[in-house]
């Protein structure tokens, strides 16, 4: 008779100033990851902001803003991760000879993705492919989307991001595209996430909450902290 094996266990060391650490939902484990220049992703947390970046468990960092990409931005994000950055460079405002600069910064900085909007032309992802060795990150905000032909162009991973409907979108590229490079915006919930990863999604990014969250709920504490100091004080007294 065979024995079972033990279960794997995983010691945890979180440094001392790290008890707030942002978690990932751990669902996302569950998806299959893809490699980046041999670095497997499966988590990537969606954010701009440097107090998150440092302060999180993701795989990855996915930073898109609405904003006209700059590398100072670049800059101060690649300074502060530790993990791979896939950097937005624009395709919508953004376009042609700019947006192929802005991926050689971004490139340049560190980034080892740049990520183009959906009106992005197949001209401007044509351009990026010839001034980029990373990896184009194209979105995909709906069905309607040619594929095939950012395929083409040198798309390498697609970022489906359809709101409700982002499952049946990544179901309907897995269907076509078996082998297919897909990472997609995670849902409130982990039976959401779950479902998208069930659809096909490769990797899943999940957004974090706002650092305006994260303090109100901390200065909620806070208060509490200090109405009991407060009664136990005059208790004593």
């Amino acid at each position: 008779m065979s024995e079972s094996k033990p279960e794997k266990f995983t010691p945890e060391i979180i440094g001392g100033l790290k008890g707030d650490l942002l978690r990932v939902p751990l669902v996302i484990s569950e998806c299959s990851g893809i490699r980046i220049d041999g670095r497997r992703v499966k988590s990537i947390v969606f954010t701009t902001d440097l107090s998150i970046i440092l302060n999180n468990n993701a795989d990855a960092i996915l930073a898109v803003y609405p904003f006209t990409p700059h590398p100072a931005i670049f800059r101060a994000i690649t300074g502060v991760a530790s993990v791979p950055v896939l950097a937005g460079v624009g395709g919508g405002t953004t376009t042609g000879v700019r947006a192929a600069q802005m991926a050689t910064f971004a490139e340049a900085h560190g980034c080892v993705g740049v990520v183009v909007n959906a009106p992005t032309t197949l001209d401007t992802i044509r351009m990026l492919d010839k001034v980029v060795i990373c990896p184009i990150i194209c979105t995909v905000v709906s069905e309607y989307m040619d594929i095939e032909a950012r395929l083409e162009a040198g798309v390498n991973i697609f970022n489906v991001s359809g709101g409700a409907g982002t499952a049946k979108l990544v179901r309907s590229l897995r269907a076509r595209y078996p082998e297919l490079p897909i990472i997609a915006t995670g849902g409130p919930t982990e039976d959401i996430i779950r479902e998208t990863i069930d659809a096909g999604a490769n990797a899943i990014t999940w957004t974090p909450p706002t650092s305006a969250e994260l303090f109100k709920a901390k200065m909620i504490k806070y208060r509490e902290k200090e109405r009991v100091q407060f009664e136990e004080d005059h208790l004593l007294h």
